[in-house]
C-alpha cells in the first residue's frame, strides 16, 4: 500500500470536491443570464480538476483521435467521473444525457439547464427519449454533440455491461454519424473510493459509425469498437492483468 499516494488522494479529492462549488458560484452571475457562461464555468472546473491531478496525484489526461465539431451522436465508455470530465472538455458543445435527481442539486441543476443538457427518467427512458428527439426537431434545443453512455451507468475496466437499446433509437431517429468513445480512465480514477493512481488517463475518439445502419447492425457495431478499444487502452494502461483477475 502506497501511503503516500492515499494521502495526495485524499487531498486531491476534498479540494476538487470544494472548487465545484466555489467555481460554480464565482461564475453564477454570468451563468444565469448566459449559456455561454455556464459552459464556461464548467470548463474552467473541468480544466482545474485536470491541471492539479496531474502535479497532485501525478495522473495526466490525454485525448486521442479527433473530437467532432457538428451536430453528431457521441456515445462513450463510462467508468468514472474524470472521463465525463475529459469529453465535456474535449467537445465545443457537448449535450449529455443525466439521470434527473441532478436537476435537483444545488448549482450543478442550475448549470444543466441552462445548458439544456437532456434529463432521463431512468424508469421511463423510451418516454424522455421521445421527450428529446420532439425537442431537437421542433428546434428548441442547439445543435451540438449529443452525448449518451449506452451502458447507462459507470462499468469497471475489464467488466462487462449491457448496451442499452436507447442509443440505438437515437441513432436510427436522428440520422447523424455516431463517433463511439473508448477510455481507461476507471482504472486511475475509480467508481467508487477515493484512491487515485498516477499514470495516463486517455479518452479516445474513434472512427465513426455512418448514419443509416439497421439499428442491431449499429448496435453490434458500437459495442464492438468501444470494447475493444477500451480494452486496448486497458492493456496500455499496464492494469490488464490485474482486471481481468477480479
Amino acid at each position: 500500500m502506497n501511503i503516500l499516494q492515499w494521502i495526495r488522494s485524499i487531498l486531491f479529492s476534498v479540494q476538487a470536491t470544494i472548487a465545484m462549488p466555489i467555481i460554480g458560484l464565482a461564475f453564477a452571475p454570468w451563468a444565469l443570464f448566459s449559456k455561454r457562461g455556464a459552459y464556461t464555468a464548467c470548463r474552467t472546473y473541468a480544466a482545474y480538476t485536470m491541471w492539479s491531478a496531474r502535479w497532485m496525484i501525478g495522473l495526466r489526461c490525454e485525448v486521442r483521435g479527433t473530437p467532432p465539431d457538428g451536430a453528431v451522436l457521441v456515445a462513450a465508455k463510462h467508468q468514472s467521473f474524470l472521463d465525463i470530465l475529459m469529453i465535456y472538455n474535449a467537445l465545443p458543445l457537448p449535450k449529455f444525457i443525466y439521470k434527473k435527481q441532478l436537476r435537483w442539486a444545488p448549482v450543478i441543476g442550475q448549470y444543466l439547464l441552462k445548458m439544456q443538457m437532456i434529463a432521463v427518467d431512468r424508469g421511463k427512458r423510451g418516454k424522455a427519449i421521445s421527450k428529446m428527439l420532439d425537442d431537437v426537431q421542433s428546434g428548441e434545443l442547439e445543435p451540438g454533440q449529443l452525448v449518451i453512455y449506452p451502458q447507462g451507468t459507470r462499468v469497471k475496466p475489464g467488466h462487462k455491461a449491457d448496451y442499452k437499446a436507447g442509443t440505438g433509437v437515437l441513432y436510427e431517429q436522428l440520422g447523424q454519424p455516431c463517433i463511439p468513445v473508448a477510455t481507461n480512465a476507471g482504472v486511475f480514477w475509480p467508481r467508487r473510493g477515493l484512491y487515485r493512481r498516477p499514470g495516463l488517463a486517455v479518452v479516445s475518439f474513434l472512427d465513426p459509425v455512418a448514419p443509416g445502419k439497421p439499428r442491431k447492425v449499429f448496435m453490434a457495431e458500437l459495442e464492438n469498437k468501444i470494447e475493444a478499444g477500451s480494452e486496448a487502452l486497458l492493456i496500455e494502461s499496464g492494469y490488464g492483468e490485474k482486471y481481468a483477475a477480479d
